[in-house]
């Protein structure tokens, strides 16, 4: 099983390497400064999200971020999996599936009453993926996003 820890402050030179290869995976035009003032908040302790290292603190092979928002339909709290990253070199060895095994049941023990993620329509792998670990696309529901 891979260790998964919450990050703290002091891991922010860890995490923001992992983020930047995440964001050139993606095509994510973001630089490190925006990258280190949208994760230093989570590190501090911010009640709207919150950052996991996989592997071990010193030497990370990934990460997750989850936003928390409130939800009436689900019962309360509920989270966004905002991004998940696994090094290229460490996939395919189980160290997603025992991130979203692990960290949906940590969170439920915080009150956490459902998880929600994005995914790239014709990306059937990642899908796939997704639904192996109990995640279900919400028929007739579109994400929908308005950047301010």
């Amino acid at each position: 099983m891979t260790a998964l820890t919450l990050a703290k402050p002091d891991d922010i030179d860890r995490i923001v390497p992992l983020i930047a290869a995440f964001h050139a995976e993606m095509n994510i035009d973001q630089s490190d400064a925006k990258r280190r003032a949208a994760v230093q908040p989570l590190l501090d302790g911010s009640p709207h999200g919150a950052i996991y290292i996989a592997g071990p603190v010193r030497a990370p092979i990934g990460y997750a971020a989850i936003s928390f928002g409130w939800s009436l339909e689900f019962g309360g709290l509920d989270g966004i999996l905002d991004e998940i990253y696994i090094r290229p070199g460490v996939r395919g060895r189980g160290i997603g599936s025992d991130l979203l095994s692990a960290l949906p049941k940590a969170l439920a023990g915080a009150g956490l009453c459902a998880m929600h993620l994005e995914v790239a329509r014709g990306d059937e792998k990642s899908r796939a993926f997704y639904e192996r670990m109990h995640f279900s696309a919400r028929e007739g529901y579109i994400l929908m996003s308005r950047v301010m």
